[in-house]
């Protein structure tokens, strides 16, 4: 095995994104772009998806620990320009996870796990970049008023940059 895709992977893998270009995920009705949009690009730059993301608001990816299959999540708040790791959900003390001395304070969650709150991290400048799971991962962002976006279903395998634009989503130049 070279490690290399074949043509019926590099195939399933263009249309995707052809399928992702054409018809992309853009603002729901009534959002203005002007009030600060969070944003899924592909690494060549196309912006996959835009979400309404005003000031204060939150999002959160959510997604089942690849080890264990438990539930994991990731909320971010909108704050002063940038994207804020505010909280994270973690079902139990499985690989990888855990807490972090000084960083947060831990809670028990309704219904089990915990939520580790008051992170306050502000994010890179550019984002942060994800290597998008597959089905049985389910990388979905959770939006109060948007819903939810399967990531899974639309870029499974491919890497995505997840960012907040005060102005609204646009494409960036591949950097990654």
């Amino acid at each position: 095995m070279t490690g290399r895709a074949g043509p019926r992977a590099f195939l399933r893998g263009a249309a995707r994104i052809a399928l992702l270009l054409a018809g992309g995920i853009a603002l729901p009705a009534g959002a203005e772009p002007g009030a600060g949009s969070f944003c899924v690009t592909a690494a060549g730059g196309s912006v996959l998806a835009a979400l309404p993301l005003p000031e204060g608001a939150e999002i959160c990816l959510r997604w089942s620990h690849s080890v264990t299959g438990g539930a994991v999540a990731d909320c971010f708040v909108a704050r002063r320009g940038d994207l804020v790791l505010s909280r994270s959900y973690l079902h139990d003390f499985a690989a990888g996870l855990g807490e972090v001395h000084g960083r947060g304070r831990i809670g028990a969650a309704e219904g089990g796990g915990y939520w580790i709150e008051d992170l306050d991290e502000v994010m890179p400048a550019g984002g942060l970049v994800l290597r998008v799971g597959p089905a049985s991962v389910g990388h979905r962002l959770h939006h109060g008023a948007s819903g939810v976006l399967d990531l899974s279903a639309i870029a499974a395998g491919l890497s995505v940059r997840l960012s907040r634009a005060a102005t609204g989503c646009r494409p960036a130049a591949a950097t990654d």
